[in-house]
């Protein structure tokens, strides 16, 4: 059996916003577009209709009505909202066609052993689209064109049986058939004809009805009796995820901006969760407000009476491993805004997520629990907040013979397990022998301070003859016995290239006679002392 859903949502602009602004759900609102002080209402909601506003009407003509709250039409929140009800309609079925802003289509065919009769699903499917922040109606029907009819004039859910569809659909206005505003000459000549709904239409006689309106008219008839066929135009969607608001004020403190975050980061992880994927990366994009050169940077507000620049300001959050937790991603980008703050009024929002496949992981009856990639990561952010951004994180080696070249790098331990699965070899030695072996290498035969002791040293005849080090006072006095010096010396093709002269040498202290090594740094001039011998 062949079915088609649509999906339609009522007053898609007034949606779109209502997406960004849930609190106005219960409240008359509309949508104005123009230039001031030319705005016109553009679209409005059921609760503006009765409160007597209508399409066309000036921004003066309703400012009156003190219950009426007026936004500007978002562009950029309809597009949103639009990609979100493309995912509500992919997160069912794989043949989808995109039949306008406010309309999709989906191919239910083969879909019932999985989701169920079709009552059901055209109910999950307005249950996911809710959960995605959009009322719209659900309409199924044998065939494509029914289900859209049936979507634009009845609220809600409705499944029309195959072989009722001129039952169904007779009750309809007219209107239904001429929604898109195309072809109204023909609206107006079925109306002088005194047909006022479908049933009226399917009624007429084929042959009268082509003679007069020709082949449009029959069309037209085929779509008031339900009869009409065609197959669907699949579209292909690129896994693109992104959510934006702009702000018809500017913020400056990072609170209200959570706030606004806290909403986008839900939209973001709904849509992913309805297409069962997560994230590794987030990026934000701010949009900045700034007045003249010197308020770059800055929090101070904008002069008055001044030129307003745009700033763009842009923060990244990789992720060890795949999450979908709104919270964890409000608590990680507060943490990395309250160290990396803006600096300027806020205009524009732009959240995006770079899709990936959800983690899979089984816990081992054997094995101890490990801690929750979440948590790991909210606490790394904290102690990066205390401590610094480049001071938390893993060791990488650096390829270069400077001794302990190394760098912080963000820390995930994913990316190790990728490497022992490509190399399984690499990471497994049966050999008793072997392991013995690399265990004794691993021993250490010098204690490293660090960091390094800063050092005064008189030499007498190119070698160090006496040490004074303040921080340490035991290692002050005669040098005993010194070896050296061992120069190296490397990335002279770079800024920081490198060149050092290491000593061995031997001084008399209480317990004994103990032996460090003296490094000097012949760039700069300075002694340090690196260790000292076990």
């Amino acid at each position: 059996m062949t079915a088609f859903a649509c999906i339609y949502v009522p007053d898609f602009p007034v949606e779109a916003l209502l997406r960004a602004e849930p609190g106005l759900r219960s409240q008359a609102l509309a949508v104005l577009e123009g230039k001031t002080p030319l705005q016109t209402i553009f679209a409005l909601n059921e609760k503006a209709r009765h409160a007597g506003v209508s399409l066309g009407m000036t921004k003066l003509q309703v400012e009156a009505c003190s219950d009426l709250v007026l936004r500007p039409r978002s562009l950029l929140q309809e597009a949103a909202a639009h990609a979100a009800l493309l995912d509500c309609a992919q997160s069912f079925s794989p043949r989808v066609e995109d039949a306008g802003c406010d309309t999709v289509l989906l191919d239910l065919a083969g879909l019932e052993p999985l989701f169920g009769p079709l009552p059901k699903i055209a109910r999950d499917v307005a249950r996911r689209a809710s959960d995605l922040g959009l009322e719209a109606n659900i309409a199924v029907a044998s065939n494509p064109d029914t289900a859209v009819l049936a979507a634009l004039g009845f609220s809600g859910v409705i499944v029309i049986p195959e072989g009722r569809e001129a039952e169904q659909l007779g009750n309809l206005p007219l209107e239904v058939l001429f929604t898109g505003g195309h072809d109204l000459q023909t609206l107006d000549v079925l109306e002088r004809w005194g047909i006022r709904n479908l049933r009226a239409l399917a009624a007429l006689p084929e042959v009268a009805l082509s003679e007069r309106l020709g082949q449009e008219g029959i069309r037209l008839q085929q779509l008031a009796r339900g009869c009409s066929s065609r197959s669907l135009v699949p579209v292909e969607l690129p896994l693109v995820f992104e959510e934006a608001i702009e702000l018809e004020y500017p913020l400056v403190l990072l609170e209200p901006l959570a706030f606004l975050l806290s909403r986008l980061l839900e939209q973001l992880c709904a849509r992913l969760g309805a297409r069962a994927l997560a994230t590794q990366e987030l990026n934000l994009d701010l949009t900045l407000e700034c007045s003249t050169p010197e308020y770059v940077g800055t929090s101070a507000p904008a002069r008055p009476g001044r030129a307003q620049a745009r700033q763009s300001f842009h923060r990244t959050l990789r992720l060890p491993v795949p999450l979908l937790d709104p919270k964890v991603f409000l608590k990680l980008l507060q943490l990395d805004l309250n160290a990396h703050p803006p600096g300027a009024p806020i205009v524009k929002i732009h959240l995006s997520a770079e899709p990936v496949r959800p983690r899979a992981a089984q816990s081992g009856l054997f094995l101890p629990p490990s801690p929750e990639p979440e948590k790991l990561e909210l606490t790394l952010a904290r102690i990066a907040g205390i401590v610094g951004q480049n001071k938390v994180g893993s060791l990488q080696l650096l390829d270069t013979h400077r001794p302990e070249a190394f760098r912080i790098q963000h820390f995930a331990p994913g990316q190790r397990q990728e490497q022992t699965a490509r190399n399984p070899k690499a990471s497994r030695n049966d050999n008793p022998q072997e392991l013995q072996k690399q265990n004794e290498v691993a021993v250490t035969a010098m204690r490293i301070f660090r960091p390094p002791l800063r050092a005064t040293v008189t030499l007498q005849e190119g070698k160090p003859a006496h040490i004074a080090c303040p921080r340490r006072k035991e290692i002050c006095g005669e040098i005993l016995w010194a070896a050296g010096p061992w120069r190296t010396s490397g990335d002279w093709w770079e800024q920081e290239g490198w060149a050092r002269d290491e000593w061995d040498i031997a001084l008399q202290e209480a317990t004994g006679i103990t032996l460090y090594r003296l490094v000097r740094d012949l760039l700069r001039g300075q002694w340090q002392v690196e260790g000292s011998y076990d």
